[in-house]
């Protein structure tokens, strides 16, 4: 369950605007309102966005503007939160840790945030996308690859999405065909959205310091109208089964779903590995599912 309330007003919070002026023009608040620093939490994957000049450039490779319906996951200690309200004017921010909920409510008035607070792989997402959305956040990489299965439902609903992910994670996503990070998280994704790297974040620029580099990805979903007429649960099915051993030929890692001739007909040679296969293939593949089922 979700609780969703927006932030009540509070003269004592920090305005929005004040401090210093990082890269971009983007306005960083230095007045926060006094608390006592908050730990991360290590059940939640917390590591918090410290670098001013970091935190401009995802805002501008954001690029928020006013009416825009942008929801912040996991907005933590506010880092892109009070740059996004200064551009858009008004975000919803989703936010399962009640002290850093409680802060946010004191930091940001009612016009300028609504919070949720939830667990983002709980929430039902068709009732937030009401609106196109465009999704931003630094994610949690313990629930990083969840999350992004779990918004594939709404990408119709959706305009775009910025993540901040383990560096591992968003080279899997772009990875071509052949090579080694190729895999089922990358055909997923490159079906149903455009992906762009934007760049890398060392790991100083978060505290606590993670132990691995972080990426910036751009999200774009395709066009319905550009999208392949095939079921996307065989699709998913047919992806994950090919994935499902890697060292496996298709004849063996598919031979649950499709025959030899059934592959071949696809125009994808029996003896390939998956990770071999463009998502064209893929699709191709699908096509042959639906035929057997009908034979």
């Amino acid at each position: 369950m979700s609780e969703e309330r927006r932030a009540a007003p509070s003269s004592s919070r920090a305005p929005v605007g004040g401090g210093r002026v990082a890269t971009g023009g983007v306005h960083i608040s230095a007045a926060e309102p006094q608390r006592a620093p908050h730990r991360a939490r290590k059940r939640f994957g917390q590591n918090f966005l410290h670098d001013h000049s970091v935190v401009a450039r995802i805002v501008d490779a954001i690029d928020p503007r006013p009416g825009q319906a942008i929801v912040e996951i996991g907005p933590g200690r506010a880092a892109l939160t009070g740059i996004l309200i200064q551009r858009a004017g008004q975000i919803r921010a989703i936010e399962i840790d009640r002290d850093l909920a409680a802060a946010l409510r004191e930091r940001f008035s009612a016009g300028e945030l609504t919070l949720i607070e939830a667990d983002a792989l709980k929430l039902n997402w068709c009732d937030i996308a009401s609106a196109p959305l465009r999704i931003v956040g630094n994610l949690p990489y313990n629930i990083s690859t969840p999350l992004l299965f779990a918004l594939l439902p709404i990408a119709e609903r959706v305009i775009d999405q910025h993540f901040m992910l383990q560096k591992e994670v968003v080279d899997r996503m772009v990875a071509a065909p052949g090579s080694k990070t190729y895999g089922r998280l990358s055909v997923m994704l490159q079906f149903r959205y455009r992906l762009i790297k934007l760049f890398d974040v060392p790991r100083g620029a978060f505290t606590p310091a993670p132990q691995v580099t972080s990426s910036l990805v751009r999200m774009q979903p395709r066009a319905v109208s550009e999208l392949p007429e095939i079921d996307a649960n065989s699709f998913a099915r047919v992806v994950a089964s090919a994935f499902g051993q890697r060292r496996k030929t298709l004849r063996n890692a598919l031979s649950p779903l499709l025959g030899a001739d059934h592959i071949a007909a696809a125009g994808v040679d029996p003896k390939a590995r998956a990770e071999t296969l463009s998502v064209q293939n893929f699709v191709d593949l699908t096509r042959q599912l639906g035929a057997a089922k009908t034979i």
